[in-house]
């Protein structure tokens, strides 16, 4: 889908080069093709399993709407994600509230819409029930445990470890379910944990996977029916050209452990996943102008695009990929550090990258951006935030406008004493 033509990266059908002459720089530009053929990887591995988008991943309306077309539900972290899960056409029966720190009103309104809790606390669990009573309706519940799983991924998105301010102990967790069957208008039927993300390893997964194997079989045996266990998101994505696993591979890990311990089960749990990342992380690009090239303590590369609109590099030394769109069949020159306009020393996109030769007008790509990229995007140093594009084989569609200079102020309100 991400392709050099006469030395011009390509998006399916679409010059870069051409999109920003049209739309400027930064944009993001994803590519429909890719991101439905993602899709298609995960309903083949899991036919039989309950597929849930995590919109933390990537909330643009548009390719949640996607998404929410071939037919998978929705995990949400936010009274906002469920908002923008519901209208982007996620079936409430489908979608998951996950999240250690509900409000009431955020809880108010998923009881309202009809979704099922995964539930972190039992402060939220007795809110649950209180709001639930108030409303007049019952609520399914998960409980989300701790695993105490060392996903080995990079500890700021490590979220099953023991130290973790995520979920139940899992050797605790039966006094919670306990608790909720006293609890009028809360029903559990089910058992949630998510490990991490960027998880290029598979046997933390087998590993959870029996975490919430040992929680069910305790369940049943106080008269619960369990009717799915949540193994949560975290699959990671190729973004150093090392390789990292497949939808497929994630399945021949853990469909036989899943078919063989249901066997221990009187109930016929459905297992549930929560792909995120590895539905939209490499189905993006971010294109950056270069503004200047310094020859100083290294070749630095300034571009329009920092930090304010791709945090990844800054807040996980995370690696991209990067090339010259407009120079896609030129042998590498020399050796440049990509950085951004943002008035921070760890505003750096790329380190140390052999390109071509760069120079100012340049457009640099990085690629594997589709996941928290613009999702994490803040107006930080008073940068309105980028446009952003699909691309669908040789037409391309505007699905985010560009933010103006107004849209920095058109919050904020001056007191009368200060006019």
């Amino acid at each position: 889908m991400f392709r050099s033509v006469g030395g011009v990266l390509h998006v399916e059908n679409v010059s870069c080069v051409e999109l920003v002459d049209e739309l400027g720089t930064p944009l993001y530009v994803t590519s429909k093709a890719k991101l439905e053929e993602n899709l298609r990887a995960y309903k083949d591995a899991f036919p039989d399993a309950g597929l849930l988008y995590a919109v933390k991943a990537n909330n643009n309306l548009s390719i949640m709407r996607i998404v929410a077309k071939h037919g998978f539900g929705a995990d949400v972290f936010s009274g906002g994600e469920l908002y923008m899960a519901l209208l982007s056409g996620f079936k409430p029966e489908r979608i998951l509230f996950n999240g250690n720190s509900k409000s009431d009103e955020e809880i108010r309104m998923g009881i309202r819409t009809g979704v099922k809790f995964s539930v972190d606390s039992l402060d939220e669990l007795h809110s649950i029930s209180e709001i639930a009573v108030g409303e007049g309706r019952e609520v399914e519940i998960a409980f989300r445990i701790n695993p105490s799983i060392d996903p080995k991924t990079h500890p700021k998105i490590a979220t099953g470890l023991r130290t973790s301010k995520f979920g139940i102990p899992w050797e605790n967790v039966i006094d919670a379910y306990r608790k909720a069957l006293e609890l009028p208008n809360v029903v559990p039927v089910g058992v949630h944990c998510h490990i991490g993300s960027q998880i290029t390893e598979l046997s933390p997964f087998v590993e959870a996977l029996n975490r919430l194997f040992d929680v069910a079989l305790k369940l049943e045996g106080m008269g619960v029916e369990v009717k799915f266990l949540d193994l949560g998101g975290g699959l990671g994505i190729d973004y150093e050209g090392r390789g990292a696993p497949t939808p497929k591979d994630f399945a021949n890990a853990i469909l036989p452990v899943f078919e063989r311990r249901c066997r221990e089960l009187k109930s016929e749990p459905e297992l549930w996943l929560e792909p995120g990342r590895s539905i939209v992380g490499n189905t993006t690009i971010l294109l950056t102008k270069v503004n200047a090239v310094k020859k100083s303590y290294k070749n630095f590369v300034a571009v329009d695009a920092g930090f304010n609109l791709l945090i990844r590099p800054a807040m996980y030394g995370a690696y991209h990929r990067v090339a010259v769109a407009n120079k896609m069949d030129e042998p590498e020159e020399e050796t440049y550090t990509i950085v951004g306009p943002i008035c921070e020393s760890g505003d750096v996109l790329a380190e140390d990258r052999r390109l071509p030769k760069v120079e100012k007008g340049d457009i640099i790509a990085i690629f594997d951006a589709g996941a928290y990229g613009f999702v994490m995007s803040s107006q930080y140093n008073g940068r309105p935030r980028c446009a952003e594009v699909l691309v669908d084989g040789d037409r391309w569609f505007v699905i985010r406008e560009r933010e103006s200079y107004y849209d920095l102020i058109n919050k904020q309100i001056i007191p009368d004493f200060l006019l």
